[in-house]
């Protein structure tokens, strides 16, 4: 019996394709998902993607768990709710006082970097602007309630620009003001 097809009853082989890991196949087959603000990976991810291969690694502990878990923890630092920058939350926190941070502190769950911000926002800004009201109600000198007006613009900016830079070229360090940023740092750690 001969067949007058020419199909091949042989198993064919598919052109190769890279690893779904393999950083060049993620960036040319998908949209641009990653973020410009987190930390680049120098080293491939896996074996399939050219790196060293590890064994007895898992989420249950074993030989490399710490360092799959920091690694993991690092990128979650980076991540906020909505996702937006880290850089640009921490420092609107500051741009518009209290409002500014009690809106991050409801709307921003996920990042203790901002909310850390937030918190140190409310604490500072907000003594300052219930001051800045109380000497308008009391019909205080126009110079001093010019002085307490910038008492509370520039160390707003100052720390609206310190925040951003901790977060951009330091790696999210958190500056700290002397007692308010202690208690802050204990609220984040509370929660």
């Amino acid at each position: 019996m001969s067949s007058t097809n020419n199909t091949s009853h042989f198993a064919s082989f598919a052109a190769y394709t890279p690893p779904p890991d393999d950083p060049s196949y993620v960036a040319s087959t998908s949209r641009n998902t990653s973020r410009a603000w987190f930390p680049s990976q120098q080293q491939p991810t896996s074996y399939q993607s050219g790196g060293i291969p590890t064994f007895n690694t898992s989420q249950a502990g074993g030989l490399g768990a710490v360092e799959d878990a920091e690694a993991e923890a690092a990128t979650s630092m980076w991540e906020t709710r909505h996702g937006f920058r880290v850089d640009l939350l921490s420092a609107f926190a500051y741009i518009l006082g209290p409002i500014s941070a009690l809106t991050l502190l409801i709307v921003e769950t996920h990042n203790d970097f901002v909310r850390f911000h937030a918190y140190q926002s409310a604490l500072l800004t907000t003594p300052l602007v219930i001051l800045r009201i109380l000497a308008s109600l009391l019909q205080f000198p126009p110079f001093l309630r010019t002085l307490l007006t910038l008492l509370l613009v520039i160390p707003s900016l100052y720390m609206a620009w310190q925040a951003y830079v901790d977060a951009t070229r330091n790696g999210l360090v958190r500056f700290q003001i002397p007692f308010i940023g202690p208690l802050a740092e204990r609220w984040v750690y509370e929660e």
